[in-house]
């Protein structure tokens, strides 16, 4: 995450500090908002983001304060069509 972008609970308005708060389906641990809600380990793209302080539900981009829209799709089909690399 960009230092100058602001992220907040849509709900609650708690602010996260960087810590790892979110964990992946696959296990993996991290913070949710460095990757816009893509898992690092199995690049799953997580569209919606719970919030540890109230544990409310919201769609991961209402997070963001002042962001411009954020394409899952695209990081979706870019998971799905991984670059080849040479042998």
């Amino acid at each position: 995450m960009a230092q100058e972008e602001k992220v907040r609970c849509p709900q609650c308005e708690w602010e996260p500090d960087g810590g790892a708060y979110w964990q992946c389906h696959c296990g993996h641990v991290w913070d949710t908002f460095e990757t816009y809600g893509q898992c690092p380990n199995c690049k799953t793209v997580h569209r919606h983001t719970q919030c540890p302080m109230c544990h409310r539900w919201s769609p991961h981009a209402d997070w963001y304060i002042d962001l411009p829209p954020i394409h899952f799709e695209e990081m979706e089909n870019s998971q799905s069509n991984p670059k080849k690399t040479a042998s």
